[in-house]
């Protein structure tokens, strides 16, 4: 069965406006059989870090022959580098600003490249919306089977930010808050958890991550450390608890999450990502 060319898109435009649509143009005018799927165009402005945990959690959801692009681009017209990645999850194409950072922890990188040759951008490249210009027909071409070694020449070191801090010892877990979703629960570092019964195990979602090897706990004998404040036991549902109470949960990315049953936990408890999180086991 032939595959269908299909790009992503995750940006920090907004719907306003109308560079999403022009960007989808653009890509259409290459590679008309493209199918786009937008994952999300409400990513923070200049949220680099929102990015990279939107892509990281949606990207295994596709076809490994997906074009991920990406567009929050704070640095765009200046040295930054624009490009392209191929792992076994699919290829990325973005700015080289630690967007694809997560991706790159969890995926062996099979290729990376800059995207610096002419015949796979736009014939006017701008200074300001490189999204257009150089980004899309990028991913177009690549979603039409141009190899990636054809867009530019190998880059050894990508720019990319320290994996989430998760560190094992006997007695706990220590992480971050990653990301607050648009209901405000709290994803964690913490991750990758394991139903087991009512025992949790937990193993290390990222490659460079991790001080020890994996953990096994009974779920319910837990406490969570955060903002000052003790969470004990780690739930299943938001139904395991009454109305506007605090929880931490496994939530679907297998991270643990805390959150407010019907509420906010980032406003409640007045957590941003970085924000650290301590799992106590005894």
């Amino acid at each position: 069965m032939e595959q269908i060319p299909l790009v992503t898109l995750t940006t920090d435009f907004g719907t306003a406006d109308g560079y999403v649509g022009t960007m989808k143009g653009v890509i259409l005018g290459i590679t008309p059989d493209a199918r786009l799927v937008d994952i999300s165009h409400e990513i923070a402005p200049q949220n680099v870090r929102q990015a990279a945990y939107v892509l990281y959690t949606a990207c295994p959801f596709f076809p490994p022959h997906t074009v991920h692009l990406v567009v929050v681009d704070p640095g765009v017209g200046s040295a930054r580098r624009p490009i392209a990645l191929r792992t076994p999850a699919g290829y990325f194409v973005g700015p080289d600003n630690g967007v694809f950072s997560y991706v790159m922890a969890r995926e062996p990188v099979e290729a990376l490249v800059e995207l610096r040759n002419p015949c796979y951008r736009l014939a006017e490249v701008s200074h300001t919306f490189h999204g257009r210009d150089v980004f899309a027909p990028a991913a177009a071409h690549l979603a039409a089977g141009v190899p990636i070694a054809a867009l530019g020449p190998p880059v050894l070191d990508p720019v990319t930010f320290s994996p989430p801090r998760l560190e094992i010892a006997l007695d706990g877990v220590t992480g971050e808050v990653l990301h607050a979703d648009h209901f405000g629960n709290v994803i964690t570092s913490i991750g990758k958890l394991v139903w087991s019964g009512d025992e949790l195990s937990l193993e290390p979602a990222f490659q460079e991550a991790g001080g020890g090897g994996r953990v096994r706990f009974e779920a319910s004998e837990a406490t969570i450390v955060v903002a000052g404040r003790e969470i004990t036991g780690v739930h299943h549902t938001y139904a395991e608890v009454g109305h506007g109470k605090v929880l931490a949960l496994v939530g679907s990315e297998g991270h643990l999450e805390i959150a407010v049953r019907e509420g906010s936990a980032a406003r409640k408890l007045g957590l941003r990502p970085g924000d650290a999180v301590v799992l106590r086991l005894r």
